[in-house]
């Protein structure tokens, strides 16, 4: 079976290939449509207006997802604006910085990944699906591997940053990767 997801993202599209297969799905891009302005005040509102926005626009199930980092001292900043969280155009690098600057001199560090999922058919929304991860952030970048603030974010049942994890093994428990899973769970008890 063949689900369409709204993403461009290679780094989403990797995780959500890898967990479809698991269920028995193959994933495959919207291709060719304007993108959806996400303008949502929280990842559920985005992944439900892109839902609905490109299963609008293509026969069949589709998907879309808004994920994100959510730090406890800054009241959930980044939240929404984790990919632009030092402006448009702001590489992993920039957002990485900025939120090492804003965690300046605070003593909390906990921090979750938050994924919202929502499935829709023909504009019609038919399933929503979240997952998180918890864990703290740390100041120093350690690892190259993942994306976005991974190489900040600590996972303390791995003892290290998704950034040193491997891979496969951060997928295993990453927000994506719960949510996805729950959403697989459910097509699957429907067939």
């Amino acid at each position: 079976m063949t689900l369409r997801c709204a993403t461009s993202n290679p780094g989403k599209l990797r995780e959500f290939t890898r967990t479809a297969e698991r269920f028995g799905w193959q994933v495959e891009p919207v291709h060719g449509i304007p993108p959806c302005e996400e303008d949502g005040a929280t990842f559920l509102e985005n992944a439900r207006k892109k839902a609905q926005y490109y299963s609008s626009r293509v026969p069949g199930l589709v998907f879309a997802e808004d994920s994100g980092l959510e730090v406890t001292a800054l009241g959930g900043a980044p939240g929404v604006y984790s990919a632009r969280f030092a402006g448009e155009g702001a590489t992993d690098a920039d957002n990485n910085r900025l939120l090492i600057e804003r965690l300046a001199g605070t003593g909390d560090r906990s921090a979750r990944y938050v994924a919202q999922i929502v499935l829709a058919d023909t504009g019609r929304i038919v399933g929503e699906f979240e997952g998180h991860v918890s864990g703290l952030i740390v100041d120093e970048p350690r690892g190259a591997n993942g994306f976005g603030y991974d190489p900040h974010f600590f996972y303390e049942p791995f003892g290290c940053t998704f950034g040193e994890a491997p891979l496969e093994r951060k997928m295993d428990v990453s927000h994506r990767t719960r949510a996805l899973e729950a959403m697989f769970e459910s097509l699957n008890a429907r067939r």
